[in-house]
This record gives C-alpha cells, sequence and structure tokens, in this order.
C-alpha cells in the first residue's frame, strides 16, 4: 500500500491531502524519522515531539516566501523531510549527507545555520523589523522550546518586540524538557500550567481562540480581552507575556493537527507579535523515547526491535573518564562544588550530583549566568567546576573575561566536546577554546591525553589558585595500560613530558588528546625506521620553557592540536619564540583551517584537518624529504 510520505516532495504537495490524511501522515513522519535516526544517530525524541506542530505550519505558511525560524536547530527534522530533504535523511549527520541542523546551504526554506539556543527569537525580532521597513507581506514564525524561551538573549529580543508593529508569531514548545528537564523559576511557572489543564481545557482554550480572534480589519485588542475573560485558568502566562506586550493564546494541545492548521491559519492574520503556546511531548510515538526522553535526546545509532531499543556498544570516553575524576574530586574535597547549563548528561556531572546533590547546580540554557554564579562561589571560598560544551561555552567569554579572569578567581572550566565532533557539524565543533582562552590574563590551559592524565588535569586545577581549562574531546579515551607509563605522572604548572626520546632531529609537539594520533603516527614511521621524538605538551599555557630549547637547537617542530590555527597552541609557541628572538623556520603547525569543517566522523575530519595518524606520518616524510 502507498504510503502518504511517498507522495510529499514539497510543502505545496500538503495542500493536496485533507485534515484527516495529514494526521495519517504525521504517523508516516514519525516512523521515517525513527527509521533514519536508528541508522545515522541524532536528535530523536525531540523530532518526535515536533511533528504535528511543523506540518500544520507548513500546511498554513508558505516558507518560501514567509519565514521559519527554529531555535536551537535540532528539532527540524520533519520541516527537512517536507522541504525536498526527505531521501537525503538517509545520510543524515554523515559525510555527504545533510547536517541535523537547519542549514541555508542545503535549502532556501532554511534561514540561519543554527545550533545554540535563543536565537530564534531575535533573528526572527530583526527580519520583522526588516520587512516592516521595506513593507514586505511575509510572514515570521520562530519555533522556540520552552528551555529556550528562558535564555537570556530570548529575554532581550522579548524586551524590544514592541519595536515590531506587525506580524510576527512565536511557537512556544513546551514540552518541560530541554536535554535533562528544564530548570529554573519559569521551568516551574510553565509546570504549573501545564499541571492545571485537563485534555478537555487544551480543547476548549483552542475553541475560544478560533471564536475570539477577529477576521482581517478588526480590532485585535478587544478580541484578546473577550478571550482572556472567556477562560479563567488557576496558572496564567498571559500574565508574563503580555506584560512585555505580546499578545498570548494557550496552551493549546501541539499534536492536534487539525486544531493546529485552524489556529495557524487564524492567527497568521493577526498585525502584531502573537506567541502561541503548545503543549508537545518529546519523544512521541516510540514508546523508549517517550519513557527517557534524555536518553533519546541525541543518539547514535541503535537497533529497533518492535518496541526495544539495544543502544549498540561504544568505548569508554574522556567524559565518562572525567565524570569519575569530578567524583572522586568530591569526594576528597567538600569544596568541589558543579555547575551545567542543561547538559549534566552530556557533560558527566550526573555521577557527582547524584552523590553531592546539594553541590551540583543545573542552571539551564544560561552559560553566561553559570559562569558569573562560578565566579560569586568562587569568592566565597568554593572551588566551582563549571562543565559546558565548548561550543557553548563561546557564549559567555565576556563572564570569563571580566568576573573570572580579571579578578583572577580559581574557577575551573572543564570543556567537553573540545576539537572536531564528528556529525554534529560546524555549529558544535569546539575549536576555538584555546584561541578564545589563551587571550586572557591569568588562565591558565591544560589537557589531558590519557585515563591517568583526566585525574592529574583535575588535581592539578583544584589546587591551582587561579583560573584554569581543562579541554577534552567528545572521543574514545587513550586507556592508560595502553600508553606510556610518563602520563601517569602528576602535572605541573608549564611542564611538558617527553614520550619518545630517539634524538631525532624532528619532535612532534601535541596537546592534548591528539597525543595519541601523535604517538601513532610514529608508529607508522617506526615500521619504515623512522625515529621522531614526541613531546605532550599537557600546558598551552603557559608553556614549558624546555620546548623552547629543542626551537633553538634547530630541531624541526611539528606542532598538533585539534584547534583552529588562528590563535591556538601553535600559534601561542610561535609568538613566545618571536618575543624571545628565537627563529621559526623549522616549526610546522597543524591544526583545523580558517573554515567551517563539514560533518563527518571525527577521525575522517581529523585526518581532513591534517591532525590525523596518517596525516602528521605523512608531514614527517616531506621533511624528511626537503632535507
Amino acid at each position: 500500500m502507498a504510503k502518504l510520505l511517498d507522495k510529499i516532495d514539497s510543502p505545496k504537495d500538503l495542500q493536496q491531502l485533507s485534515i484527516a490524511e495529514l494526521k495519517e501522515l504525521t504517523q508516516e513522519i514519525r516512523e521515517y524519522i525513527i527509521e533514519c535516526v536508528s541508522k545515522t544517530g541524532g536528535h530523536l525524541a525531540s523530532n518526535l515531539g515536533l511533528v504535528e506542530a511543523t506540518v500544520a505550519m507548513h500546511y498554513v505558511f508558505d516558507f518560501k516566501a514567509d519565514k521559519l525560524l527554529f531555535d536551537v536547530g535540532h528539532q527540524c527534522y520533519t520541516h527537512k523531510i517536507l522541504t525536498g530533504r526527505k531521501d537525503l535523511m538517509k545520510k543524515l549527520r554523515t559525510e555527504g549527507g545533510i547536517t541535523g541542523f537547519p542549514n541555508p546551504d542545503e535549502s532556501p526554506y532554511d534561514q540561519f545555520s543554527v545550533g545554540h539556543a535563543g536565537t530564534a527569537i531575535s533573528t526572527a525580532l530583526g527580519m520583522a523589523m526588516g520587512s516592516q521597513l521595506q513593507k514586505k507581506d511575509d510572514k515570521i514564525v520562530a519555533i522556540v522550546g520552552d528551555a529556550s524561551i528562558v535564555n537570556g538573549l530570548s529575554f532581550e529580543a522579548l524586551n524590544n518586540i514592541g519595536l515590531v508593529k506587525r506580524q510576527m508569531l512565536i511557537v512556544l514548545n513546551d514540552n518541560s524538557m530541554a536535554i535533562d528537564v528544564t530548570q529554573g523559576a519559569m521551568a516551574k511557572y510553565f509546570s504549573k500550567i501545564r499541571l492545571s489543564h485537563t485534555y478537555e481545557d487544551l480543547r476548549k482554550t483552542t475553541n475560544a481562540i478560533l471564536e475570539h480572534v477577529p477576521l482581517i480589519g478588526k480590532k485585535v485588542e478587544g478580541a484578546i480581552e473577550r478571550f482572556k475573560k472567556t477562560l479563567r485558568m488557576a496558572f496564567s502566562a498571559s500574565q508574563l507575556f503580555e506584560s512585555l506586550n505580546i499578545a498570548y493564546f494557550g496552551p493549546v494541545d501541539g499534536h492536534d493537527v487539525g486544531a493546529l492548521v485552524e489556529l495557524f491559519t487564524t492567527i497568521k492574520e493577526l498585525d502584531r507579535p502573537v506567541i502561541l503556546h503548545i503543549y508537545t511531548k518529546k519523544g512521541k510515538g516510540f514508546d523508549p523515547a517517550d519513557l527517557d526522553p534524555k536518553k533519546y535526546h541525541s543518539t547514535g545509532p541503535f537497533e529497533i526491535n518492535g518496541e526495544a531499543v539495544n543502544g549498540l556498544v561504544g568505548k569508554e570516553t574522556f567524559t565518562d573518564v572525567f565524570s569519575d575524576a569530578l567524583l572522586e574530586a568530591g569526594k576528597k574535597d567538600e569544596k568541589v562544588v558543579a555547575i551545567t547549563a542543561a547538559m549534566p548528561d552530556g557533560t558527566g556531572v550526573v555521577k557527582f550530583r547524584e552523590k553531592f546533590p546539594n553541590r551540583c547546580f543545573d542552571i539551564g540554557i544560561a552559560e553566561s549566568v553559570a559562569v558569573d554564579i562560578a565566579a560569586g562561589m568562587a569568592k566565597q571560598g568554593l572551588k566551582p567546576a563549571v562543565c559546558i560544551y565548548s561550543t557553548f561555552l563561546q557564549r559567555s567569554y565576556d563572564q570569563i573575561f571580566q568576573e573570572v579572569c580579571l579578578q583572577n578567581l580559581p574557577v575551573i572550566f572543564c570543556i567537553d566536546r573540545a576539537g572536531f565532533v564528528g556529525s554534529d557539524g560546524p555549529t558544535h565543533h569546539g575549536t576555538l577554546d584555546i584561541s578564545f582562552l589563551r587571550s586572557l590574563p591569568n588562565m591558565t590551559l591544560l589537557s589531558p591525553a590519557n585515563e591517568s592524565e583526566v585525574y592529574a588535569a583535575m588535581d592539578f586545577a583544584i589546587a591551582h589558585n587561579g583560573p584554569s581549562a581543562i579541554r577534552y574531546p567528545k572521543d574514545a579515551i587513550w586507556k592508560t595500560a595502553e600508553s606510556p607509563e610518563i602520563l601517569r605522572s602528576p602535572f605541573e604548572l608549564g611542564k611538558s613530558v617527553s614520550i619518545a626520546d630517539n634524538n631525532s632531529d624532528i619532535t612532534i609537539l601535541a596537546y592534548g588528546s591528539v597525543l595519541k594520533q601523535a604517538f601513532d603516527a610514529a608508529e607508522i614511521l617506526k615500521q619504515q625506521n623512522i625515529k621522531i621524538d614526541i613531546i605532550n605538551a599537557r600546558f598551552a599555557k603557559p608553556l614549558d620553557e624546555k620546548i623552547f630549547a629543542a626551537v633553538k637547537a634547530g630541531k624541526h617542530i611539528i606542532t598538533v592540536e585539534d584547534n583552529s590555527l588562528i590563535g591556538g597552541f601553535g600559534s601561542g609557541l610561535l609568538e613566545e619564540c618571536n618575543r624571545q628572538k628565537i627563529s621559526t623556520g623549522k616549526i610546522i603547525c597543524l591544526g583545523g583551517p580558517d573554515r567551517f569543517v563539514d560533518v563527518a566522523s571525527r577521525g575522517v575530519q581529523l585526518e581532513e584537518t591534517g591532525i590525523g595518524k596518517n596525516s602528521i606520518a605523512d608531514c614527517v616524510k616531506k621533511i624528511l624529504n626537503r632535507s
């Protein structure tokens, strides 16, 4: 039997379907998302929750002319399926395929390449103002999660919403979840509203909105007042949003595609900013994701056996070992506290939270606030570990500068997903943290290369009397038993360790996890009777003086890092050599290029950018050939 989805190649094809067929289509889309993500990995639960709303929006709006903006962006899979990328979903987040986020390079239906929270209302505000100034009649729609709307950037945009004197629709997707359960006072506020409504209440609200929202040409203010008087709710979100001069409608059922079509058709004609509050269920339609939406927020490939899911067995990661190291640090020192920004699972603080619930704080999607809270705690004598992905730490640069480094406070930045991150792609690569942190006075930068060094780096940072940053990748960890004995030694400020000393004319100087690639490159070269020296830098700031001795001795130095070459670890070596008037003619720096690196596996990305084991070995052989 032919599926409705087979007939959908663009949003225009939706117009041929009845509302009953739209409901059938949403189920087919849900099944297709599960099938695709089970093979490629991806953001599953959030996309399962937004199917009906996305179908309804594309049914009502023409997003080739109108504008649809996603907050965070990982909930765009239905949107991609409807906008000509259905078959490409089979290569989701893979090399040569499509990204897991909106991407204007893929489709004119995508406005921004976006993977961070808090941006949709701001950019929608700017687009609405742009249309207003140019007297355009396009419709502007922003879809925002309940965890994203509490982000500071979202509130700053809402505070300026009065600048818009035309249509602008904000769809508030309320599922009580970010990656973990949404945190903070706003989350509790939405929770009270959610719990105070039955399904019948949502249906009545929908009918009341449709009854009271005026037709084109009538005044909207009176209609909104009539709507509010019709509904007497225990907790009204309208009080919050209407205090900011935004018309609020809801909450309504986000899985009733027929009602959503009617609501969008009616509300899209209002000539002022509007919020439509919808309730959705993260993971809807797939029992494992429904029961554990946190686990299936972002998943690798998995096997589907009826309703059962068996995750593919993975290796122990840097995050896993950091989780244990943080827990051990907490046991040794009661002043150690952990702070994360809506990512307790992803950053490995769950074990710490379970053992020390009163010393672990999830701030929600508010990285800037997380850093300033840590600064306040450090000022009070605590030892805060701020656990945030590299790509999201960028959002708090000013707070790291002013509240932490300028005050020289002992805050520990535990930077997960440093370097290339594989399938999440350009929005999530952590290839800038060395560059933006190295410029800050008082900051110490260190990076562990293997399992034992994760513990040693934590011990050093906790004892250090000033700001420090520990970076590590989303990757399997180099086990202690499989790596050189010297890596078990403690960290000393600005001291490197030599893991291969063959009195060679070529020295590889590696920073962090890519030491494993350098070590593997040396093994490849050894098979060809080529011996090299290898130094594990451990610190990007300060650098070890003995490194400069190797440069002065006229050795060829190859620096290796999974960070941008601009302002990175190798750049720091060149700068210091220049300051000391040391010739840099024999230094080659390998690292991230001055471009955004596309989706692929992390291993492919390392080789593509010249820092995989084969690329490093080839670099050594080129030096020897020139010599």
